[in-house]
């Protein structure tokens, strides 16, 4: 628990101030973590702070590249020296290795940072991609909507997401699956 009262911390303060919407968001995907404990058992605090630190290379005192997920990812490994586990899931979560390819980072993305284990990166993409802009619970398709209607279309986002849908899907539904037999 530790972990996550200290992810959540380095969260709000990274974002609750400059991004208010952001910030929103990411209270809901880490609730949304914390509901899968059923499935997660002990790695439930692992993925949920993971969830608090997700966007946190959204922050204008992190962003260096204009890649969330590297940004973030570098400043917990070498800023904070988190995890590896935890630090991996926020630099792969949500496709983040199709946007790093269209812009131009995929080498630099998986030289520096291991692929976390796949039940572990559709918990927080799944967690990612059921809640909206505002935090609260949506279905993929609406999520999936969402982020596209944010971006202009043909830019490197709205690509991404396009590009990605398939997995993103495949992440959201694998979970759901689990869900169902357990629950």
């Amino acid at each position: 628990m530790g972990d996550v009262l200290w992810a959540r911390d380095l969260a709000r303060r990274l974002l609750e101030d400059p991004s208010p919407r952001r910030w929103a968001h990411t209270r809901g995907v880490a609730e949304r973590a914390e509901s899968l404990s059923a499935l997660l058992g002990d790695d439930t605090d692992l993925v949920t702070a993971a969830a608090w630190l997700h966007d946190i290379g959204y922050s204008p005192a992190l962003a260096a590249t204009g890649f969330h997920p590297l940004d973030g990812a570098r400043y917990l490994r070498d800023t904070e020296k988190a995890d590896e586990r935890l630090y991996s899931l926020v630099a792969h979560h949500s496709g983040a290795w199709v946007e790093a390819g269209e812009r131009g980072l995929r080498d630099e993305l998986v030289e520096e940072f291991a692929f976390p284990p796949a039940n572990l990166l559709d918990a927080l993409t799944y967690s990612d991609m059921t809640t909206g802009l505002d935090g609260t619970r949506l279905s993929l398709e609406r999520r999936l909507s969402e982020i596209l209607e944010c971006h202009t279309p043909g830019g490197i986002v709205h690509r991404s997401i396009s590009q990605s849908m398939l997995a993103l899907t495949a992440s959201v539904r694998a979970v759901e699956g689990r869900l169902n037999r357990v629950g």
